[in-house]
């Protein structure tokens, strides 16, 4: 599959924490994702009280959409401005606790228990840590992740998701030899060969 020039682009964890600080967000949607409502009955398949997850979170307002309805919500997200502003938006008490597992790591949890944010990199993450979900929103994760990053990405995704769980992937369609990315081109032979 021919990913252009786009192979051995790299983004830094810092130049994605300097997006956040200067606000340079246009990745982030201030009305719930259409597609995410389009096909909310594939990912909950007539089941209640899930646990969802959503990778590369940011402040993603789907979360408290997906708490509100009863479902539990855990999110990763290197950035704690966004994770704190995702709080603040929503007028959601919080507490603040560091993670033992992971140096350097800390938990952002809702007070009422349904939302618990991962400050920290992904890859630091394990079921060990933040245990199985049965659904996953990825709506730019896989888009976002470093290309040489991808199979890592996957791995873990794989590893994070009980046996019949259910998980909505949105990526963009375009050349990839006309933009640099992020959000990378991923194409669907690609997503074929890394979820099976």
């Amino acid at each position: 599959s021919d990913i252009g020039s786009q192979k051995e682009r790299v983004v830094t964890e810092e130049e994605w924490l300097q997006k956040w600080e200067m606000g340079n967000i246009g990745f982030h949607k201030e009305q719930g994702h259409p597609l995410l409502q389009k096909y909310l009955d594939v990912l909950l398949n007539g089941r209640s009280g899930l646990r969802i997850f959503f990778p590369l979170c940011g402040k993603a307002v789907e979360m408290k959409w997906l708490a509100d309805m009863g479902h539990s919500v855990v999110g990763v997200e290197v950035s704690e401005q966004a994770v704190k502003e995702f709080f603040s938006e929503h007028s959601l008490p919080y507490c603040e606790e560091p993670v033992p597992e992971i140096s350097g790591a800390k938990l952002f949890q809702s007070t009422s228990g349904n939302i618990s944010l991962y400050c920290c990199s992904i890859y630091d993450l394990s079921s060990s840590i933040v245990g199985k979900f049965d659904g996953v929103w990825d709506r730019g994760a896989l888009v976002a992740v470093n290309p040489r990053d991808r199979q890592r990405y996957a791995s873990l995704m794989i590893s994070l998701v009980e046996k019949n769980s259910s998980c909505l992937l949105v990526t963009v369609s375009y050349d990839p030899n006309k933009h640099k990315g992020p959000p990378f081109y991923v194409p669907e032979s690609e997503i074929k060969s890394l979820f099976g």
